[in-house]
């Protein structure tokens, strides 16, 4: 029987034993961390991951756990609508809505569905042989058939596998993180500011997840993170002020401040031998079309349909083009969050809200090729 070894215990990792084991592999997933609890954050989840994860039987857990995006779009930080769409029209075209759930829930749904042994964690993979899938732990040696480095952004195998290769590059916005329980129903959307953007998604059981970002230097850190948010964004339109006070009154540490990367220099490959590179160490990119994790779990399932049915070569000739594609889009409307000039930003609002004007199809059309995809046959 085949023998894979995943390094790296998130979503795509997960996601690819996952995929492996129902294929008939033998899998063992290696993680540096003593636990596999993630960060505190929300997640989208897009009707193309929904569709990777239906492969794995997983989708309809995953649409229980989650609320469904109703009514979504931008704002201006006084409340005025630029665009709007709805879940009902996304479910038209696209077979299924943008859900959101805590990312927490997804890694534990995946992770009960791997073969009992097969996690191993406080487990850290040290040297990876490409071509004798021979990897070296801190605990022993073990030998793959395939190896899947899915050990994120500042992947060792990616450096090993490509030395010399640019790595992600500061996208000049760092981020901010929190999930809260708030007393009243709230919307889902971002607020697009000067250089700055807040965005709400409401999560079942009475939680919300928000999300911030602002043009700043890399490596800026505040004393109080939740007083800093409440400094940048305090004065924007209802329910921004009363999310922040509900996560200044849940104390130190409930928000979490990362900057953002980008991989601007696409890999030649995303495999070399017996090892396949997947989601952020492949290919790291913004969150702005919400397609990190979507593009992991993406990766996952094609790469178990390759490694199955033809090679790792298959596999980057089937992800390169796509990903590198959608990292481009993503940094693209980084920049555009990035704009401080009034005069730029009068405009780039009056583009949106004209596209917001023509429709929901003029809005849609843009995400087609990324929300429309189908996993393998």
């Amino acid at each position: 029987m085949a023998h894979a070894v995943v390094i790296g215990a998130g979503i795509g990792g997960l996601t690819a034993a996952v995929a492996l084991e129902r294929r008939g592999w033998t899998v063992t997933v290696v993680e540096q961390a003593p636990s596999i609890e993630p960060v505190g954050s929300g997640l989208a989840v897009a009707p193309n991951a929904l569709k990777a994860l239906d492969t794995l039987g997983a989708g309809d857990e995953v649409r229980t756990l989650s609320a469904v995006q109703g009514e979504a779009g931008v704002r201006r930080p006084g409340g005025r609508w630029l665009s709007r769409t709805s879940a009902e029209e996304a479910w038209a075209r696209y077979g299924d809505p943008t859900v959101l759930l805590l990312r927490s829930a997804l890694v534990d749904l995946l992770a009960v569905r791997l073969s009992p042994g097969a996690l191993r964690v406080n487990t850290r993979a040290e040297v990876v042989d490409p071509d004798t899938g021979r990897v070296a732990t801190n605990a022993g040696v073990m030998d793959a058939d395939l190896v899947v480095a899915a050990d994120g952004i500042r992947s060792a195998t990616r450096k090993a596998l490509f030395p010399g290769h640019p790595e992600p590059a500061y996208a000049g916005v760092t981020s901010w993180r929190f999930v809260v329980p708030f007393g009243r129903r709230v919307g889902a959307g971002e607020t697009w500011g000067r250089g700055l953007v807040f965005g709400v998604m409401p999560l079942a059981g009475g939680q919300v997840y928000c999300y911030a970002t602002a043009a700043v230097p890399a490596g800026g850190r505040a004393g109080d993170e939740g007083a800093e948010l409440a400094r940048l964004f305090g004065s924007w339109h209802d329910p921004i002020p009363g999310l922040l006070s509900a996560v200044r009154d849940a104390g130190p540490g409930a928000v979490l401040r990362h900057d953002l990367y980008s991989m601007d220099v696409p890999l030649p490959a995303y495999h070399r031998g017996r090892v396949a590179l997947l989601g952020d160490a492949a290919h790291a990119m913004t969150p702005h079309l919400g397609q990190g994790a979507c593009q992991a779990i993406e990766d996952a399932v094609v790469l178990a349909h390759h490694a199955s049915e033809g090679t790792p070569a298959s596999y980057t000739a089937d992800r390169l083009e796509r990903t590198t594609r959608i990292v481009r889009r993503s940094r693209a409307i980084g920049r555009l969050t990035r704009w401080g000039n009034p005069l730029a930003v009068s405009a780039r609002d009056a583009t949106m809200a004209l596209a917001g004007r023509l429709g929901p199809n003029v809005v849609f059309r843009q995400f087609d090729d990324v929300f429309g995809w189908r996993p393998p046959a």
